[in-house]
């Protein structure tokens, strides 16, 4: 079992940035890849960004590239997204999940939400215009 716990949502202007933080408890860290989502009101949930267990790697939506960055320490259980020159249409809830990997997964970064496990609660980012 992992409890995954998102915070550093909040509203912030068009233009500005702020660094959402997914800590992780119950499971060694590094067993699993971490992605981040996000939900908009009336929109299906989205994929924004991935990371391979020891942070080789990485993947990002289009809407985001250049603009958001996936990072995680693994020292500290924690899985970070640096979001710079948000949007309006950046607003939404986001959430952070974990990929549960084994062998024949080890170095996968998935951007379907159907590969991850465990998902945390989620956190509000809004962006005014």
């Amino acid at each position: 079992q992992v409890q995954l716990v998102e915070s550093g949502g909040g509203l912030v202007q068009a233009g500005g940035s702020l660094r959402l933080s997914c800590a992780a408890s119950g499971r060694t860290f590094s067993s699993y890849a971490m992605g981040w989502f996000r939900q908009a009101p009336g929109k299906e949930r989205e994929f924004v960004a991935a990371i391979t267990w020891s942070g080789s790697n990485s993947d990002a939506a289009d809407s985001v590239k250049g603009r958001f960055t996936i990072s995680r320490d693994n020292a500290k259980n924690t899985v970070y997204l640096q979001m710079n020159s948000l949007k309006p249409e950046d607003t939404a809830v986001y959430y952070c999940a974990a990929d549960l990997l084994n062998s024949a997964t080890l170095w996968r970064v998935s951007s379907a939400s159907s590969d991850y496990d465990y998902w945390g609660q989620g956190t509000q980012v809004t962006v005014s215009s």
